[in-house]
């Protein structure tokens, strides 16, 4: 059985696993490790980990929750095994749907709506869940709007641009895929920047459209998004004027340091 000491410790490393701008060194020093245990080893074994991190899951911390279904789901220390990560993801997102917004942990409950969403669009026969493309809407929808998670608010744009979802309205779509541009999110934004620089479906402005498409490009570097960025990019600059093109990089250059890029 784990100590408190190694479940801490596991904690800490799940932390620092989720978080990527936290270190394990940063996370162990806010929990004080050594003060509680008057300072000594704090790695734990693969094993022990695993261990900790389910008892701290049985416990309900969010965190473990999270890190466990990752690592069901990717096969990372333990053999893979899809059933047991959508069970992880759903526990935490059926426990804390309404984790405030704005509260350390939202971001990893926010994410396992988005999860548990993708799960439902396939279905998890071995967990007797059936696929129910209604229920996989709704809860990326209650990602998109109640904690703002960007993923999921791109998401809900892409299903207002499909008549077999919430039926196409690209104007639902552009606000919905704004809210994510302003947050970052490349993806998004090379979305909305095609629709505004073609106006499919809204009021062409192809400055503005160049603009997202710009910072989407910038920003997609290294991303599995990269390259139909890139294509819708070169394909807008090819097509706009040498006027459109200049004042399109200036709002970009403007903008960068406040959506990214």
């Amino acid at each position: 059985m784990p100590t408190s000491k190694s479940i801490i410790v596991a904690i800490a490393s799940a932390v620092a696993l989720t978080f990527g701008a936290v270190n394990t060194a940063q996370t162990q020093d806010q929990l004080d490790l050594n003060s509680l245990f008057g300072g000594g080893e704090t790695e734990v074994s693969n094993e022990n980990l695993l261990a900790a991190l389910e008892e701290a899951a049985d416990a309900g911390q969010p965190i473990a929750l999270w890190r466990l279904g990752v690592m069901y789901e990717n096969g990372e220390g333990v053999q893979q095994d899809k059933t047991k990560a959508f069970l992880y993801f759903r526990e935490l997102a059926d426990g804390h749907a309404d984790t405030p917004p704005k509260s350390v942990g939202a971001d990893i409950v926010a994410q396992s709506f988005l999860k548990v969403g993708e799960y439902y669009r396939e279905g998890v026969p071995d967990a007797g869940v059936k696929a129910d493309d209604n229920l996989s809407r709704k809860l990326w929808l209650h990602a998109a709007s109640y904690f703002g998670d960007a993923d999921a608010q791109y998401k809900v744009g892409q299903l207002y641009l499909d008549d077999g979802e919430f039926g196409y309205s690209p104007k639902q779509s552009a606000r919905w895929l704004a809210l994510a541009s302003r947050k970052g999110h490349p993806a998004a934004q090379a979305t909305l920047g095609d629709l505004m620089f073609n106006g499919e479906g809204i009021d062409a402005d192809p400055i503005e459209g160049l603009m997202w498409l710009t910072l989407a490009n910038r920003n997609a570097g290294g991303t599995e998004d990269e390259h139909w960025i890139l294509e819708l990019h070169e394909r807008a600059i090819s097509i706009a004027s040498p006027d459109e093109r200049q004042q399109a990089i200036a709002a970009a250059d403007q903008l960068g340091s406040r959506f990214g890029g």
